[in-house]
């Protein structure tokens, strides 16, 4: 077959956008035949394209080489259509077109199709694996297409909001030198520099501070960043960050700017009021009550701290955890004793070991009194007093994790957000939330020694400096993070500025003075020149996007993501490259040839 040609037709309107008020308008409709039904005299087509999908309609009167024509269409064809809104006889309200067909007159097929490997429809039952591989395939699904129109709305809405107060927009580079960032790089050989690497930025944090430094006291940037990371649903190796910076700000200046954003974004994309000021909680109050940095707010059920009711109880488990200086938490899933039932709670211990926990401990409010194994230890105002402190009453269940502090919390802030999807309580809505008070150091079990939770120009509280040698557990940052539905939106800080102080930082880090000077002379060495104090923070745009969109993963809201593996399966990157391009980059694979 002949392919048509277009002829200098136009088209004059999309297919989703043809309404009722359209009957007798002479229109040109282009896309990709969603389906064709022939009935003999009569014939339909669902004509697609991004904006939705109307019925092309041949009959009795259509000319005989068009209705020809149209007798041979097939899925996925790609067709331009001339003809004449009119009213359908049976109106599908199932699509927002339902009501009109276009009666073709000029039908010209530009494209055929052969049998695509899964069918083109928003619930396919492909594998994620073949849609990936067919991506320019997946992406003509409705429900894709619309995220990706989506995520083009909200870096609209994104640009046009910080224009208006006065970021200016600043590209800074992909190639950047290796620093310390807490995940690993990218690297890039050099042909030029041979034996030396590029790496890809995991953030532009060092450029947009020494934009400060130049006098563009607001930036902005749709920053495609870089990190070489375990992945997961909702992190990818490669992402967009909506990265802001401001001088003479402090940290509400800069709490001012997003909540101004978020508000304007879900009004202009969702039409969804968020009430602002965005409520605040201390990192330890979210550890406290719900054993995560990003808490699901949508949901109560907070953790107690049982600790002292159990210290001297006969029950050894708890007694001696308390007494080696860990601590014994709980949660209550309120009616949760329909639900879990002892195999239930068995699977559910099971996931708590898996994230770490010796166990779980439980107590099931099914009868009037409540059953649990280590009850015969306590005395009766133990285990009421327990009942009392976890607010349990009859059809609920009580969950409880005897460990280290850290453990405890955490794994009570897993198994938190498990039990709430098996229970169905986590109501639709956006709780936003800004987790603030950072502590500045971290205890690593393994090598006991104190160690920076974030990058080296994180400024710490005022009055928490004269701690910064003496009492690292007392020292708490200037930095903040944003918090969606559970979900760790974005990360921020004011930033040092102090030459004397940061070079006091890199010492409190454990970085020499050669060290520093290797890895960071070029932006310490610029704040000798006149440092405006500022601050900023990064916005995920690839989980902003997710959530808005209620998709269940970023790979549905990025044209052409990765995999678990880093790979990317229609291109089947990464892959090999040749020996001469080794050689030009001075380089060499220690991966042993592969076996033919």
């Amino acid at each position: 077959m002949i392919l048509d040609r277009m002829n200098g037709m136009k088209r004059t309107n999309y297919c989703g956008t043809l309404r009722a008020d359209d009957i007798g308008k002479e229109v040109v409709v282009c896309g990709w035949i969603q389906r064709q039904r022939d009935l003999g005299g009569l014939i339909f087509a669902d004509l697609r394209d991004r904006t939705g999908i109307v019925q092309l309609a041949f009959d009795e009167k259509t000319e005989k080489e068009v209705f020809s024509k149209a007798s041979i269409l097939k899925s996925e064809y790609v067709c331009m259509a001339k003809g004449v809104i009119r009213k359908r006889s049976s109106v599908n309200t199932e699509i927002p077109t339902g009501e009109i067909e276009v009666e073709v007159n000029t039908l010209k097929i530009l494209g055929e199709a052969e049998t695509p490997p899964f069918e083109i429809t928003p619930d396919t039952a492909a594998k994620e694996e073949l849609r990936l591989k067919y991506r320019y395939l997946d992406l003509r699904r409705s429900n894709l297409q619309n995220n990706i129109l989506m995520r083009h709305k909200i870096a609209k809405v994104t640009r046009d909001y910080f224009d208006e107060n006065g970021f200016i927009e600043i590209e800074t580079p992909t190639l950047i030198k290796s620093t310390p960032e807490g995940a690993r790089d990218y690297v890039v050989p050099s042909r030029i520099h041979k034996g030396s690497f590029f790496a890809l930025p995991q953030s532009p944090q060092m450029y947009k501070q020494l934009l400060m430094l130049s006098g563009f006291d607001r930036y902005m940037q749709l920053a495609r960043c870089y990190r070489d990371e375990d992945l997961r649903a909702d992190r990818q190796p490669e992402f967009t960050q909506i990265d802001l910076e401001m001088s003479f700000v402090e940290r509400d200046d800069v709490f001012a700017i997003a909540e101004g954003y978020v508000k304007r974004l879900f009004k202009e994309v969702l039409d969804v009021d968020i009430k602002t000021p965005l409520p605040r909680m201390k990192y330890d109050d979210a550890m406290n009550n719900y054993g995560s940095d990003k808490p699901d707010t949508r949901f109560e059920m907070k953790i107690k701290d049982i600790s002292d009711i159990v210290e001297n109880c006969g029950f050894s488990v708890f007694a001696d955890t308390v007494k080696s200086g860990g601590t014994v938490r709980a949660i209550t899933a309120k009616g949760g004793a329909a639900v879990y039932t002892r195999k239930e709670i068995d699977a559910l211990t099971e996931e708590a070991k898996g994230i770490g926990a010796k166990g779980l401990a439980f107590i099931r409010f099914v009868e009037d009194t409540p059953t649990c194994s280590f009850a015969k230890f306590l005395t009766e105002e133990e285990f009421s007093a327990i009942l009392n402190r976890t607010g349990a009453e009859k059809g609920d269940v009580v969950f409880i994790v005897a460990d280290r502090k850290k453990i405890a919390l955490s794994v009570l802030g897993a198994i938190r957000l498990t039990v709430a999807k098996k229970l169905d309580i986590i109501p639709d809505g956006y709780n936003f939330l800004w987790i603030t008070e950072f502590p500045f150091f971290e205890y690593n079990e393994d090598t006991k020694q104190y160690e920076a939770m974030h990058h080296p120009f994180t400024a710490p509280l005022d009055e928490c400096i004269p701690y910064l040698d003496s009492d690292p557990e007392k020292v708490y940052a200037n930095a903040y993070d944003l918090v969606l539905n559970g979900i760790e939106l974005s990360s921020g800080s004011i930033r040092i500025t102090d030459p004397k102080l940061q070079a006091h930082m890199f010492k409190a880090l454990g970085l020499s003075d050669k060290e520093a000077e290797e890895k960071f002379g070029f932006l310490t060495g610029a704040f000798r020149y006149g440092a405006p104090p500022h601050g900023g923070m990064g916005l995920g745009l690839d989980r902003l996007c997710m959530l808005m969109c209620d998709a269940k993963s970023l790979r549905d809201v990025i044209a052409f993501p990765k995999v678990q593996t880093s790979a990317e399966l229609m291109s089947g990157a990464p892959a090999e490259i040749s020996e001469q391009q080794m050689a030009e980059l001075a380089i060499a694979s220690t991966v042993e040839e592969k076996k033919e």
